[in-house]
């Protein structure tokens, strides 16, 4: 029988694990892996970045998502083509042309792994009652940061090893998409049993052409029209601003030599930093941060989710001017910092499902999480010529000013006080 309900645990880190792992590879492994095929950096870097515009521009087809099948259709078809694409990588990595092929297929995984986001998201909508989105807000984002440092450690370990064992790199890193594309056809299966089958996750009536782009500008107007929303779109952009280029130059930084400001650490300490210590602190804070909202609701913690994403940058200041070479001092920086990040984005995430609630939920989180790309990209683009511009103390003195906009806007979002708490649900 078909159960409309399971318990949350045995669905949502799976989910979002198999969520966040397509998104690494398309990012992280391929870049590693075509500069270990001999691609120049060049052709790396530009084609490489092009691969991150389905995730920018998701929300124009989230109403396709929202409208036709259920979301949990949509979730198992997008996994098995995920699994296709890995294995399409691998097949073709032998090849003469094989860096036009295989990018062909990076792409088919980038835009399924996109679509799969947006039902993903709309199925965690549908599937959980408030009170357990917000409970479980916490769970789901440290899950695909789990798939994040998984792509970062152990895939790429399981490549090099491959690399010792295979005669030519090519067959090495053409096993290793075998194994991840057999790992990721095992989470289709998986959740093709598991997954549950809500009520409201219901078959869409067939629709033509005019009727499908009536319900597209229908959705797409609808979200614009909410109350508030210029607050909201503000919001979403602003928020992490600081975050968006502390990101990319937080590694740089660790890295790079002391005589050009940086901390002269190695690759193997930054893995245990962020490998171990730092993957704890992040759980720890994201898993607070959604039980203290199941309790209390997003508004009572606003402010403190706020403070917490933005005030432990200021290790990173700390870090500059003082350059310590203890790995203990560098690594309960490292923490506090990542604590904050779990616990405050917490309220970025229940803000976003707040604001998306109503007939077209998918597809209004799904323009929500457009925007919150945006937000990163276009920082993230030139925090690098700035830091090379101003040196790695003023850049983090420029990413503590860059908060301010955060606090400011905070002001003045309209939230009900009692959602994503189990009395605002029950």
């Amino acid at each position: 029988m078909k159960k409309e309900k399971r318990n949350p645990w045995s669905w949502i880190p799976s989910l979002y694990f198999a969520e966040g792992l397509p998104y690494v590879i398309v990012m992280t492994v391929s870049v590693i892996m075509y500069k270990k095929l001999e691609i120049s950096n060049t052709d790396i870097a530009l084609y490489t970045s092009w691969l991150y515009l389905p995730w920018v521009i998701k929300p124009i087809w989230s109403p396709i998502v929202d409208n036709l099948k259920t979301k949990r259709f949509w979730i198992i078809s997008m996994q098995l083509v995920v699994g296709a694409s890995l294995a399409g990588v691998a097949f073709t990595l032998n090849l003469n042309s094989f860096f036009q092929y295989s990018l062909a297929f990076l792409w088919l995984m980038a835009f399924t792994s996109a679509t799969h986001d947006i039902a993903a998201d709309g199925f965690y909508m549908l599937g959980l009652s408030k009170y357990d989105q917000a409970f479980f807000v916490g769970i789901r984002n440290t899950f695909y940061r789990f798939a994040m440092l998984a792509g970062q450690g152990p895939l790429i370990i399981l490549a090099g090893h491959m690399e010792q064992i295979a005669e030519k790199t090519s067959w090495a890193w053409s096993i290793t998409f075998f194994i991840f594309a057999a790992i990721f056809t095992a989470f289709c299966f998986y959740h093709f049993f598991i997954l549950p089958h809500p009520k409201t996750d219901v078959k869409r009536e067939t629709k033509s052409f005019k009727q499908l782009m009536d319900d597209f500008l229908e959705t797409f107007t609808s979200f614009f029209k909410k109350e508030g929303i210029g607050v909201a779109l503000i919001f979403l952009l602003v928020f992490r601003l600081g975050e968006a280029q502390l990101v990319k130059m937080a590694s740089p930084f660790l890295l790079d030599k002391g005589d050009v400001g940086g901390l002269s650490l190695t690759t193997s300490n930054i893995g245990f930093i962020y490998g171990t210590a730092g993957v704890i602190a992040l759980t720890l804070g994201g898993i607070i941060g959604g039980i203290v909202v199941s309790r209390n609701g997003i508004k009572k913690w606003l402010w403190p989710m706020v403070f917490a994403m933005n005030l432990p940058n200021l290790v990173y200041v700390f870090l500059a001017f003082t350059q310590p070479d203890d790995l203990g001092i560098i690594t309960a920086s490292v923490v506090i910092e990542q604590f904050g990040y779990g616990f405050g984005f917490t309220a970025y995430v229940m803000y976003m499902l707040y604001i998306s609630q109503g007939k077209y939920q998918t597809a209004h989180y799904a323009l929500c999480t457009g925007f919150m790309a945006l937000g990163m990209m276009l920082p993230g683009m030139v925090s690098g010529w700035l830091q090379e511009l101003v040196g790695y103390k003023l850049f983090f003195v420029w990413v503590m000013v860059c908060t301010i906009p955060g606090f400011i806007i905070v002001n003045f979002l309209r939230i009900d006080p009692k959602f994503g708490t189990k009395e605002k649900t029950e």
